[in-house]
């Protein structure tokens, strides 16, 4: 019993200090994109520009969007994008992978990180 008791907390506990990104709302990110639209296309086939295609963004490795250049920082950094991940590098991407092409500043707040997430999540 003292076994299923401590599985049971433990399960609860992890589901407290899970990251709010379920929370993101995808209208407001929608909104927080257009943020990313100068450089950035989110459809599914759509053309690279200044930065690769965000579509199916969530489980991939980073520096894989075919017929984008990405810098060597990018290609090397074994990144696969996920909730964790993609909000730190969104906050400061600079900081995240060092040598990255991308030249945006960051999201400081995190509402607006979650919101982006929950809407680029919808692009799969």
């Amino acid at each position: 019993m003292k076994k299923l008791t401590t599985l049971g907390l433990s399960l609860a506990l992890s589901f407290f200090a899970m990251p709010a990104f379920a929370d993101g709302d995808v209208a407001k990110g929608e909104k927080v994109f257009k943020k990313c639209k100068a450089c950035h296309t989110i459809e599914q086939g759509a053309k690279n520009k200044v930065g690769p295609n965000l579509f199916g963004i969530f489980g991939a490795e980073a520096g894989a969007v075919e017929g984008y250049k990405y810098s060597k920082a990018m290609m090397d950094s074994g990144i696969t994008w996920d909730d964790t991940t993609l909000d730190e590098y969104l906050k400061k991407p600079r900081t995240f992978v060092k040598g990255t092409k991308m030249s945006f500043a960051g999201l400081k707040k995190e509402s607006d990180r979650e919101d982006l997430i929950a809407y680029l999540k919808t692009f799969k």
